[in-house]
């Protein structure tokens, strides 16, 4: 068995947008099944998150959008949410919960860095791909995964020089893609339903100047089967790997293509995710010295979400068998 943690706290309650599908909720369900499997609960090492460093924030994010999430959680003290736009909305402690998110995720890193762990989940909220560099959009206000790629290179640069960034979130995830795109240190590999929101990511979105070619999008259609899907995946991956060999594999682990998933329209099911992350863990183990990092991003249905994100950490313990 992988030596595999899960980075949470209750703290990533404070953000509470209210009546929207990003609500406190979606936490507590993944918290409650993963605690009713005893053998899975203990069996994970349990880290609470760090807050992120403000400079962690400003290797991805401008000033200005930090102030604008600032300003807007201080706004909400006095009433109970502020709306960024229209579905973006933030309470009185959600910028404190931005920055565990952010913190949890670099924590992480660390983690598999020093070998304690081989693989983290971070059960994260807010989400975080599609804050591109100067905005806060798609219900995320930092990019918790851009942010810990960053972290990982700034903190480990004679050992972390190159870092995959595999996205299989139901939207694309444009704010991580804007922020590498001429970079060629960082590969941005996402499938995703399409057209959807945000409205990137379509194939010939590739990269720009050095960045060329280290980005590659899958874009699929309503109603793609689990199957389906799974061969576009792995066909995608082992592409990469033939010419890119990260040192780190980060994972936007949006759980939001399952099929009873009330804001995407694919057919995945907790067994395709469960082949999903046995290929992402076999990557890293054959191109990153086993060093995988996974954060949440999407997932809706709260009668599934638990038992979907159970499958993926029950998969990280297990390694690529």
């Amino acid at each position: 068995m992988a030596a595999t943690g899960l980075i949470h706290s209750d703290d990533y309650l404070g953000h509470d947008p209210g009546d929207h599908p990003e609500q406190i909720e979606r936490y507590l369900a993944i918290l409650r099944r993963l605690r009713a499997e005893t053998d899975l609960w203990s069996g994970l090492e349990k880290l609470p998150p760090r807050s992120a460093d403000r400079n962690d924030l400003l290797r991805c994010h401008t000033e200005t959008s930090l102030l604008r999430v600032e300003r807007a959680s201080l706004a909400a003290s006095f009433e109970d949410q502020v709306a960024l736009d229209a579905d973006t909305l933030l309470s009185a402690r959600s910028n404190e919960a931005a920055y565990l998110a952010a913190g949890g995720a670099c924590l992480a890193v660390d983690a598999v860095m020093s070998g304690t762990l081989d693989s983290a989940f971070v059960a994260c909220r807010p989400p975080g791909h599609h804050a591109t560099r100067g905005t806060a959009m798609g219900f995320c206000l930092y990019n918790n995964v851009a942010i810990a790629a960053r972290y990982a290179q700034a903190s480990y640069p004679d050992r972390i020089r190159r870092v995959l960034i595999v996205d299989f979130d139901v939207h694309h995830g444009n704010g991580t893609q804007e922020i590498f795109y001429d970079d060629p240190s960082v590969f941005f590999y996402s499938l995703h339903q399409y057209p959807w929101y945000p409205g990137t990511g379509a194939a010939y979105e590739r990269g720009v100047r050095a960045g060329e070619g280290t980005t590659l999008n899958v874009p699929v259609e309503a109603g793609t089967s689990g199957k389906d899907y799974l061969v576009l995946f792995e066909r995608g991956l082992t592409r990469i790997l033939g010419h890119f060999s990260p040192d780190l594999l980060l994972v936007s682990a949006g759980f939001d293509g399952h099929e009873s998933d009330p804001l995407g329209s694919l057919g995945l099911t907790d067994e395709t995710y469960r082949q999903l992350t046995r290929l992402l863990v076999e990557a890293a183990s054959t191109s990153a010295r086993g060093r995988l990092v996974s954060c949440l991003e999407g997932g809706y249905n709260l009668e599934t979400l638990g038992e979907t994100v159970r499958t993926h950490l029950h998969q990280l313990m297990r390694g690529a068998t």
